[in-house]
């Protein structure tokens, strides 16, 4: 059996489980491993990042986009920590990721070298898989386990490696054991619950379907039920897509990234079939809405409401049965009502973003996103004001995929995360959408973008300030202490860059600024775009609250909110003034 280094037989494992790039940056505790690559290079890309920490988010959005495990690495000491941001990411979006962290040499350990530290504790929280090998053979054996727990567990396997190590030579051919990337949970729901189910959906004057990530793969059988049951359908904000979003049953997500149709529909609701999710807001319902929860995951049943009825079951698997029952239910008014109040939503939003006398909006820079984006383009988002604006209005009906900083909720995911998309699917249109906070965190990576020729289009928000943090400290009525930015011409800094920056304060200049990127796209272009938006500073619409309803909150708390974010009554009327006057037609 021929010999090889251990940092060889890591890149053999990686590559046996149909992993083709990773990031990182290699340093003298990481080397030896980071050889290992190099000598599998035509198989195993190494992507140089400028921060271990867009690596570690990169990783996480690949996991997130394909399925796939993501890897990273980072060196002892501050390289390891600088990966925590990314990991704890695909933690709490439940995402496989491994990092493959270095460590001193083992003839210096214990005896406080440079950079050296107790790794293993650092990881204990964030990482289901953490270990420390201790000779060269067991390197690829470990690395092997942490990969198929990463899967298992849906989360995150950390190897700590020290260079010593993996630079030594073992015998190692592969291993015969299968890579199965995914558990498999096909349960189906019971007859008893499914009879119970049924006279639920029976009973109900205004019910809804509300689903999340765990949905995702059954597109079809949303679309279905909705409209075999007249469901308006919810999503979580990770989750939109999962119905395509120009059907006119989709009321978009309920919350502050949400919609005011979301927000409406739900609060009238009186069933809420709850179906691959555990969304924390759930528990801010009405009290008088029965509640049912269908999750494959035991521990999430009841964790964040207390529920009527719940269902141990595959998402989709549950969703077929539903399409089996013998009834349907013909369109209510309660389902017109609500489409009427997306499609007066929707209108809303496109006259935002067709106003620029007082300058760019963020509305209209999104409209052209969705006007200029193929079918089957990805989106990165960003976190802040960004996220709201484009869960809002970007189109997911068709073969787009987006991803997000879903829970953890981390500035800087944007850029990494459209990095990310573009290696994982070069032929397909890519952007990233950024407010210029967030932006900034990670631009020196642009640079990486450049040196891999991969054309994202990266959109920056520049609005000069924290614009989420901003409304919150509105509501609290708090100083705007701390959250202004110090703008820059982020498109003249892209060319310096070696990337390509258009300046857009207009809708003139945007739609130029469109019609030239998409002539660059034509002609095979292979550097990445950065857009750089100047729009206003203008709080977004905050759905979490949407007191429109004169008759539930009263003329004064309506006048304000109205006023506040220019909705008149005549554009978008109350949910329940629409339904009260279908009800009244019929009478």
């Amino acid at each position: 059996m021929t010999k090889i280094t251990a940092g060889q037989a890591i890149a053999k494992v990686l590559i046996d489980w149909d992993i083709d790039h990773l990031y990182g940056i290699t340093a003298d505790s990481i080397n030896n491993t980071v050889d290992g690559f190099y000598q599998e290079r035509s198989r195993l890309k190494y992507i140089q990042v400028r921060h271990e920490e867009v690596g570690a988010l990169a990783a996480a959005a690949d996991a997130k986009l394909t399925g796939t495990i993501g890897v990273s690495f980072g060196s002892a000491g501050p390289g390891a920590v600088h990966l925590l941001n990314g990991l704890y990411d695909a933690k709490m979006d439940h995402v496989p990721v491994l990092a493959i962290v270095g460590q001193s040499a083992t003839g210096v350990m214990n005896t406080n070298f440079f950079q050296e530290m107790n790794q293993d504790p650092i990881f204990a929280d964030v990482a289901a898989f953490h270990k420390q090998v201790v000779n060269a053979e067991q390197i690829p054996y470990v690395v092997d386990e942490a990969i198929r727990s990463a899967y298992a567990t849906k989360s995150v396997s950390v190897v700590i490696v020290p260079d010593d190590l993996s630079g030594q030579k073992i015998e190692f051919s592969g291993f015969k054991t299968a890579p199965i990337k995914a558990t498999v949970q096909n349960s189906s729901p019971k007859e008893s619950d499914l009879i119970q189910v049924k006279s639920a959906l029976k009973a109900a004057k205004h019910p809804i379907l509300w689903v999340g990530k765990g949905a995702f793969k059954a597109r079809n059988e949303i679309i279905a039920v909705s409209e075999k049951f007249s469901l308006p359908v919810l999503s979580t904000a990770p989750a939109t897509g999962a119905i395509p979003t120009d059907h006119p049953n989709f009321m978009g997500s309920r919350g502050r990234l949400g919609t005011k149709p979301a927000f409406e529909v739900s609060q009238a609701a009186d069933l809420v079939l709850f179906i691959g999710t555990n969304f924390p807001f759930a528990r801010y319902l009405p009290d008088n809405i029965k509640f049912i929860q269908v999750n494959n995951n035991l521990a999430d049943l009841g964790k964040q409401r207390d529920a009527d009825l719940t269902i141990l079951s595959d998402a989709q698997l549950f969703l077929q049965k539903l399409l089996e029952f013998d009834f349907s239910i013909a369109p209510t008014n309660f389902l017109k009502a609500a489409q009427i109040d997306k499609k007066n939503w929707d209108a809303w939003l496109n006259k935002l973003a067709d106003d620029d006398q007082a300058g760019l909006t963020a509305e209209g820079v999104m409209k052209a996103i969705k006007e200029n984006s193929t079918d089957d383009a990805i989106f990165g988002l960003d976190v802040g004001n960004n996220t709201e604006w484009a869960i809002r209005q970007l189109p997911l009906n068709r073969q787009q995929r987006f991803t997000m900083s879903g829970w953890y909720g981390t500035m800087g995911f944007g850029l990494p995360a459209g990095l990310a998309g573009k290696l994982s699917y070069p032929d397909r249109q890519v952007w990233s959408i950024s407010g210029d906070g967030g932006y900034a965190m990670v631009m020196p990576d642009l640079l990486t973008e450049v040196k891999y020729q991969l054309p994202v289009i990266n959109v920056v928000l520049e609005n000069k300030v924290f614009g989420f943090i901003q409304h919150e400290k509105l509501v609290a009525h708090q100083a705007p202490y701390g959250i202004d930015l110090l703008g820059a011409d982020w498109a003249k800094a892209a060319e310096n860059f070696g990337a390509i920056g258009f300046k857009v304060t207009n809708l003139a200049e945007l739609t130029a600024s469109m019609q030239k990127i998409k002539e660059l796209q034509a002609n095979g272009n292979r550097l990445p775009i950065v857009l750089d938006a100047k729009i206003q500073n203008v709080d977004p619409i905050d759905t979490s609250f949407v007191p429109v309803d004169r008759a539930t909150f009263g003329d004064q708390m309506v006048d304000n909110y109205r006023q506040q974010y220019r909705i008149t009554g005549s554009e978008q009327p109350a949910f329940n003034e629409i339904l009260t006057s279908l009800n009244n037609t019929e009478i």
